[in-house]
């Protein structure tokens, strides 16, 4: 009676027989996929838990509404619930993730226009963090923070102000993502330490 040749795929998408593989490669094999195979497991788990919280959160929320006789309206985040004594707390945060339109270069072009005008006048300050604000990353992406704390630069100039009305314009809300944190208080302290939930933070 002949036993049927067993195969495994190597890197390369080639059927090796095992009996052409080293134990130690064969153990190496089967220990990581098992290893994966618990921790695809665990993610199933977890997404299906943090799908039951926000359930949970957001029917917490329409009770609570109904107590004053309204219903809540659109999405629920940025909420804070705490225990009883205070040792917990959860937290639902929504962040939304921007972009800019092309108006972008158009409040680019009016500032470059002020700084030309100013020409002497205008402070190397200015001129540092409006280069440094409109600086893209290796994708090509612009940092929202950089573009915020350049609207915050008051100066009274007319092209100034429609530029930073350009600027204004040009942000566009691409997506919303929800984040669910937990966290215990720190003893007795008025501090929360956050409760990890990630495999490094464990």
């Amino acid at each position: 009676m002949t036993t049927e040749t067993k195969y495994r795929q190597d890197s390369f998408g080639r059927l090796v027989p095992e009996d052409a593989i080293k134990d130690i490669d064969k153990l190496r094999d089967d220990t990581v996929r098992e290893i994966v195979a618990q921790g695809l497991r665990l993610q199933e788990q977890m997404k299906a838990w943090k799908h039951q919280v926000l359930a949970d959160i957001a029917a917490f929320c329409d009770v609570s509404a109904e107590q004053y006789g309204v219903k809540w309206g659109g999405k629920k985040g940025n909420i804070a619930l705490v225990s009883f004594d205070g040792k917990y707390k959860v937290l639902l945060a929504v962040s939304d993730a921007l972009a800019f339109d092309e108006r972008l270069q158009v409040a680019k072009s009016l500032i470059d226009e002020c700084i030309h005008e100013w020409a002497q006048n205008s402070s190397t300050e200015i001129k540092v963090l409006v280069e440094h604000a409109f600086q893209t990353d290796k994708q090509g992406n612009i940092n929202t923070g950089r573009i915020f704390g350049l609207m915050r630069v008051k100066i009274d100039h007319p092209k100034w102000r429609q530029a930073m009305e350009a600027l204004k314009d040009s942000i566009q809300v691409t997506a919303t993502s929800q984040y669910l944190r937990l966290y215990e208080r720190v003893g007795d302290s008025e501090k929360y330490q956050q409760i990890a939930l990630d495999i490094a933070g464990v």
